[in-house]
């Protein structure tokens, strides 16, 4: 009788292996990528702190002037990092990945992988990955973050310099809320209640009026900031301060936002606004030199990141080529260091002359093309060294 089962076919051994190895990166890889994210998160660290501490020093000022709480100020700070971090990342991967790999070759690591069968290509795929987490993260700052942070930093710091109220809890201190009116407040409780109050509105300099009150209070109410005074006297002057009118009253209250500033104005700054709002503004009126701005400014967001991948074949391209004494490989790094920075240099410059003649924006992704395109014949033996040993070769 014929095995009418089933006949279950097999995959030979080390099949689903073979598999897995496609999906799963070589352990040098994932180790040289590691070795790379790290100094890459430190260097940005250390780059944005400086940054960000020069950059936080007028909003501090403007909190502890306007008495905001520490809390405002912490969220004032966690707004404004995005925007360090665009330019900031893309440098520190820059340097992070001509230290790594300087590291590793001085320690002849690179040495011992080549040795093992280790191509510069492979080589290549981790410090190019690298390259492409630090401009995802860019991406994600300089098209989202960066504006979303401007825009609600902008919004909150036009809050702070209306808050009359803010301004006012200075005590002892004759403060100057506008131009023209000074408010002078004795003590302040801790319950909110005001002991001592002085307001001397000299807008109209000839008809100078001195609010003065034994005690009141600061309110917030849903018409605005009130300052509601009790047992006091209104003082008025006329003819230069020849007459002098005093009205007395048991309660009096004085609108405060009339002495804000004025509305936000509606258009929105570059750094405030998304892509799509740089490359088709919504407001009708805006002038033809404004658009030409914007739309350099987009070109410029998306072309920024794409300094990364030319960064991470530049750095390759120094430490991977040329001869391994010491006054040798300096001078590798050091032209690296100049060729990135005039690349990036270079890119700034673009912004300018985009703005003016909106054709240019080319420029801003030709930059890095070409950048990363010389570093690639470089790691292909096209160096201008190596061409002058093969032109006297060739010669002789």
């Amino acid at each position: 009788m014929s095995d009418l089962r089933p006949q279950v076919s097999r995959a030979p051994p080390g099949h689903k292996a073979r598999k897995a190895g496609w999906l799963r990166p070589p352990r040098l890889s994932v180790y040289i990528l590691v070795q790379l994210l790290g100094p890459v998160a430190v260097l940005t660290l250390l780059l944005t702190s400086v940054i960000w501490l020069v950059s936080i020093l007028p909003l501090l000022d403007l909190v502890i002037n306007r008495g905001q709480s520490a809390w405002t100020f912490l969220s004032l700070i966690i707004l404004l990092l995005p925007t360090p971090l665009v330019i900031i990342m893309p440098i520190a991967f820059f340097f992070a990945a001509l230290f790594t790999l300087h590291r590793l070759q001085g320690d002849s690591e690179l040495i011992v992988m080549a040795s093992a069968g280790y191509s510069l290509r492979q080589l290549a795929a981790p410090v190019l990955a690298g390259a492409a987490i630090v401009m995802a993260l860019t991406y994600a700052c300089v098209l989202f973050l960066a504006p979303a942070g401007q825009r609600m930093l902008g919004d909150k710091l036009v809050d702070i310099r209306a808050d009359i109220a803010g301004a006012l809890l200075n005590e002892g201190e004759f403060n100057p809320v506008t131009q023209g009116i000074t408010v002078f407040l004795r003590q302040l409780s801790s319950n909110g209640e005001i002991k001592g109050i002085l307001v001397h509105d000299n807008r109209d300099r000839a008809h100078p009026v001195t609010y003065i009150a034994e005690k009141g209070i600061l309110a917030k109410t849903p018409m605005g900031t009130r300052l509601i005074m009790q047992d006091g006297t209104i003082e008025t002057s006329a003819q230069g301060g020849q007459q002098l009118q005093v009205l007395s009253y048991r309660s009096h209250v004085m609108n405060l936002d009339q002495f804000s500033g004025p509305a936000r104005f509606t258009v929105r700054k570059r750094d405030e606004r998304y892509l799509n709002e740089l490359l088709w503004p919504a407001e009708p009126n805006i002038a033809p030199r404004i658009r030409d701005q914007f739309f350099a400014a987009a070109h410029d967001r998306l072309s920024q990141p794409l300094y990364c991948i030319a960064f991470a074949l530049i750095a390759l391209a120094a430490v991977m080529r040329g001869r391994r004494q010491r006054g040798s490989v300096a001078l590798r790094l050091t032209m690296a260091s100049l060729a990135a920075a005039s690349l990036r240099i270079a890119g700034y410059g673009v912004m300018g002359a985009a703005q003016h003649n909106p054709a240019l924006v080319i420029a801003f992704y030709l930059l890095p093309i070409l950048g990363s395109a010389a570093a690639i014949a470089v790691l292909a033996g096209y160096s201008p060294s190596s061409i002058r040993a093969r032109l006297r070769t060739q010669t002789a």
